[in-house]
């Protein structure tokens, strides 16, 4: 069968473009592995580009985009069941599978094959938690799972409360390893930040401060929009009064940058967890092509 091709890399650097030209090349759909794109409305600020989708007149087909209402929660666990829903849907069909993004607790989830649990508890024992002090929480949860895959599990008391939650649970374990060829997106740290700035002042000028806007009068709390991070918490500042329009931009800006350096991070841990990344430079469609028809031989002849 042939392999789940992943296109990853840092924000900016071109995936949905390059990976909607191969799927059109290689018969294949789309599933997305970013954690803002599954929320409807939330278009600008995930950068969505849904125009990159059409090649050559066609629509290349995605899934995982604009699944679920932003006041809706959406776990690690329901990107994995939604993914081989997806998964399998596009297999039936006898079409190639892309997995295309730059969260890399999702990325890691599939390639890595997490073991993830359905959570199955009652509001009692949220409401239990919640009465523990963060400390505690932490070290209930280092008790429970010595090893945790995402930090940031032990910085926001909510989220330290469902890792809980989720490590406690019982039964409905996602197991299944995808055999995957995974393509990397590098571009020189100069080009990156020339880009994450120009596209920001492009997104900005789409009406990205409205769609914030948009977002609080759909009933869209400060607090939720903060958890979304990055333009939708700095915006929400600016709505606020808390930043004026140049201080938002500059915040904005740089905590963008940040953020793509701590995708590269990621996936240097991936490669040192033995995932096999084929970097490429910039979105290079010919680069790539030639990648997963090389592994297309490489396949056919074993």
């Amino acid at each position: 069968m042939n392999k789940l091709i992943v296109i990853l890399g840092p924000t900016a650097t071109g995936k949905t473009k390059l990976a909607a030209r191969l799927a059109a090349e290689f018969n294949g759909e789309i599933i997305s592995a970013d954690s803002r794109q599954v929320y409807k409305r939330m278009n600008i600020g995930t950068g969505k580009d849904l125009n990159d989708y059409f090649q050559n007149g066609e629509k290349v087909n995605y899934h995982l985009i604009d699944i679920v209402e932003p006041n809706e929660e959406f776990s690690l666990y329901k990107f994995k069941l939604n993914f081989f829903i997806a998964y399998d849907d596009i297999i039936a069909k006898g079409k190639r599978p892309f997995l295309v993004g730059g969260t890399g607790m999702y990325l890691s989830a599939i390639i890595n094959n997490y073991q993830l649990r359905k959570i199955e508890s009652e509001e009692g024992d949220y409401a239990k938690l919640n009465s523990l002090s963060i400390d505690e929480l932490k070290n209930l949860l280092l008790t429970i799972k010595q090893s945790q895959h995402n930090i940031t599990d032990l910085i926001d008391k909510n989220r330290i409360i469902k890792a809980i939650l989720v490590a406690k649970a019982s039964g409905n374990e996602l197991d299944r390893n995808i055999s995957t060829l995974i393509i990397g997106i590098k571009l020189d740290p100069s080009e990156v930040k020339k880009r994450i700035t120009s596209r920001l002042e492009k997104r900005l000028d789409e009406g990205m401060i409205d769609e914030v806007r948009m977002l609080l009068g759909d009933g869209v709390s400060y607090d939720k929009l903060n958890y979304f991070g990055l333009e939708y918490k700095f915006i929400a500042k600016y709505l606020k009064g808390e930043l004026n329009y140049d201080e938002m931009f500059q915040k904005l800006n740089s905590a963008i940058h940040s953020f793509g350096k701590r995708q590269m991070t990621w996936f240097r841990k991936m490669e040192k967890e033995g995932a096999i990344i084929n970097w490429i430079n910039g979105n290079n469609f010919e680069e790539a092509k030639n990648i997963i028809l090389l592994n297309q031989k490489i396949t056919h002849s074993q």
